[in-house]
């Protein structure tokens, strides 16, 4: 009997949405899974060419199209690997297989005698003038996987395991074609939206004349309820339109997020949904001493380095809409809601755009050219946001509030142990609902879903990483789900693991210190697992920790460490900083343990951006409000500079498990957790708020 068939083989069983031989001597890889900078097609290919054994030049990757690939949801979550590569290796097994049985068919021999080599068909290790491209003629690939094909050992792989050049980067390097921006159709328009200042607001008044004076060449409004559009053939025109558009239109009903709603400590008093996991309330109290503390993180942007841009045509009652979305089906079903059309009436495609781990405005600039295009038949519209528009309109990641609560032992140890989280959902993604920007402009739009977070199952939203893995007799999550926040949030890089790991892994710090115990030694002391013992102690090695170091000499060293979701690949980091008024990162050494590494460089590269990434948030990064999102450019939002980035050594262990596990996001919550520690290292002193700004550093000195 076959084992059961990976999750996303299925429920996407055909073979022919995951390979294809479409020309001689050339394989067409499927894969629902999109480019977002991660590497991920080069990756899908490696595990083709080892599977297949055919040659990587040969390999061509074809992902996210609603006609053609399977429908493997959002491209999140670390799960490409772990999840799609899994199912895509099986495939090509099965794929193999067919192809093995058709040979040995017409060879008349026995399929144990035959093996690949490149795509050719060998009989005993010598050519058979027979090859997959002769063969495919007569093999159905129209047929449901089995799981009957043998995958290979790792032993065999050849291709998985090497650092592959990606293959999506000779076209950005030299300036080709390569981003959803550069694309150009027959006939195009170009399109900007004149934004809802706020859900619910309506418009009062249009000066049409003073925005067509403004773009000095011939635009057309186009307008549906409360969602109106400038559309002509200049976009520089469109442009100039667009902003006078500003103040050309009065609005009804505005409401603006104010300054006091910007911190987290602002979700403690809104109404809320309670939802408890994990073990009863610890109530064995005698002989422990109480351990709580409380740690936030503001609201942050996605930050993009270019503004969303989506395409659409609507022609002979078919809608194709090109995107650099995540998800292409569960875009599509989003605006099937919208639009009132069968889903089958709608076409939507990848198109590689600026790199983003998370919600961003693409699916809302794919829905606002859709909008148009549907109004404009047989007109392809490009639809282009502005930098402003991005970083006022695009989904944030909630605000969080994580108060830890213990109960330590007689050996300093916590022997119960609770995390209570206030956050908005980070579960808004359209296919959760609509969520559509423009959608609530329009006369009639989709109901909300009703209020949920990513489920457990999922590895969860805002409790993602909040139960530590450490070995701690008791351990209870208390998820406080704020119905209403301020402004639009949704799903941001690694959700709400990052606040959750940074809240942890510095109360486990704080633990340590009470304890007497060096902070490393404390966690191996609570720590059984042992690939979780391999990363810290690696680490630790790695950056030659010294346990009798001084603090509060202004330069502090610092350790975090998780697993992401408590099922993907385990991380543990080491900061090396000073504080002065600020903080500058020196140093930063880790160590990852995700199983299976397909491509090593690639992976290296995934983890290298987490710590980058992380780093900007815990020292930079939060949207400020004040009568609106008040965080609009790189100078009202300031990211880490090129200048800032210190220097990164990592090191994988583990490679050839036989189990990939996702790496995307293993790097972030540790590297918050280990500059947290490290900057009370330097200072003596804790801060519990993000970011690190130099005013929270000046608080927390003079506190002391």
């Amino acid at each position: 009997m076959n084992a059961p068939l990976p999750a996303m083989l299925h429920d996407n069983p055909r073979l022919d949405r995951w390979i294809a031989f479409p020309t001689r001597g050339k394989v067409t890889v499927l894969t629902g899974r999109v480019e977002l900078g991660q590497g991920v097609l080069t990756a899908m290919a490696q595990i083709a060419s080892d599977e297949l054994d055919v040659s990587l030049a040969r390999i061509g990757v074809h992902s996210g199209d609603t006609e053609t690939t399977p429908n493997e949801g959002y491209t999140a979550g670390s799960m490409s690997i772990q999840a799609g590569g899994i199912a895509l290796r099986q495939a090509c097994a099965d794929v193999r297989a067919l192809f093995m049985a058709a040979a040995a068919k017409r060879l008349a021999c026995d399929p144990h005698v035959l093996s690949v080599r490149d795509g050719a068909i060998l009989r005993d290790g010598q050519p058979t003038g027979e090859d997959y491209w002769t063969l495919a003629p007569q093999v159905n690939l129209a047929v449901a996987a089995t799981g009957a094909g043998a995958a290979k050992p790792v032993s065999a792989f050849v291709a998985i395991g090497a650092n592959t050049p990606r293959l999506d980067l000779p076209d950005k390097v030299f300036g080709a074609p390569a981003f959803i921006h550069d694309m150009r159709l027959p006939g195009m328009r170009h399109a900007r939206v004149v934004r809802q200042p706020s859900r619910g607001a309506s418009i009062a008044t249009i000066d049409e004349a003073a925005i067509k004076r403004a773009a000095k060449a011939p635009v057309t409004l186009v307008r549906n309820g409360n969602f109106l559009a400038i559309v002509g053939d200049d976009e520089t025109a469109v442009d100039r339109a667009a902003v006078a558009a500003l103040t050309a239109i009065n609005w009804n009903n505005v409401e603006q997020p104010a300054a006091s709603q910007q911190e987290a400590a602002w979700l403690l008093q809104r109404p809320m949904v309670d939802i408890k996991f994990g073990a009863p309330e610890g109530t064995d109290t005698q002989g422990k001493q109480r351990f709580e503390a409380t740690y936030t993180r503001g609201y942050l942007a996605h930050a993009s380095i270019s503004p969303s841009c989506g395409l659409a045509l609507f022609k002979d009652g078919h809608l194709t809409v090109w995107t650099h979305c995540q998800g292409v089906f569960p875009l599509r079903g989003a605006l099937a809601r919208t639009l009132k059309l069968a889903p089958e009436q709608i076409t939507v495609q990848h198109v590689q755009g600026s790199g983003c781990y998370g919600h961003n405005g693409a699916d809302d600039a794919a829905a606002d050219a859709a909008i148009i295009a549907m109004q404009t038949p047989g007109v392809p519209v490009r639809l282009r946001w502005r930098r402003e528009e991005e970083f006022v309109y695009e989904p944030k990641t909630s605000a969080m509030v994580v108060k830890v609560r213990a109960l330590v032992d007689a050996n300093g140890k916590p022997a119960d142990w609770t995390a209570e989280i206030w956050s908005g959902t980070h579960n808004g993604r359209p296919g959760s609902g609509a969520n559509l920007l423009a959608a609530y402009a329009l006369p009639e739009h989709p109901a909300d879903p009703p209020l949920n977070d990513v489920p457990e199952s999922n590895g969860g939203g805002a409790t993602r990483n909040a139960e530590p893995l450490y070995d701690i007799p008791q351990k209870r999550i208390l998820q406080h789900l704020v119905a209403e926040t301020p402004i639009r949030v949704s799903s941001l890089r690694g959700l709400g693991a990052m606040p959750n790991v940074f809240a942890l892994e510095c109360a486990i710090d704080e633990l340590a210190e009470r304890a007497g115990v060096d902070p490393v030694a404390y966690r191996l002391s609570i720590t059984g697992d042992p690939r979780a013992r391999a990363v810290i102690e690696k680490v630790a090695a790695m950056a030659k920790w010294d346990a009798q170091a001084a603090g509060g000499t202004g330069v502090g060293r610092g350790i975090g460490f998780a697993r992401y979701k408590n099922k993907a690949a385990y991380g543990a980091v080491v900061v090396e900083l000073e504080v002065e008024e600020e903080i500058r990162l020196r140093h930063v050494w880790a160590a990852a343990d995700a199983g299976l590494v397909v491509n090593p460089d690639g992976a290296i590269n995934q983890l290298e951006g987490g710590i980058i990434q992380s780093a900007s948030w815990v020292l930079k990064e939060q949207v400020r409000f004040d009568n609106g999102v008040a965080s609009f450019d790189w100078e009202t939002y300031p990211v880490l500079k090129f200048s800032e980035v210190p220097e990164i050594d990592i090191q994988l262990i583990n490679t050839r498990d036989p189990v990939p596990l996702g790496v995307g996001e293993a790097t972030a919550g540790p590297t918050a957790a280990a500059i947290g520690n490290a900057v009370s290292h330097a200072l003596g002193a804790r801060i519990r708020d993000l970011p690190l700004t130099r005013e929270r550093i000046m608080a927390a000195l003079l506190k002391d």
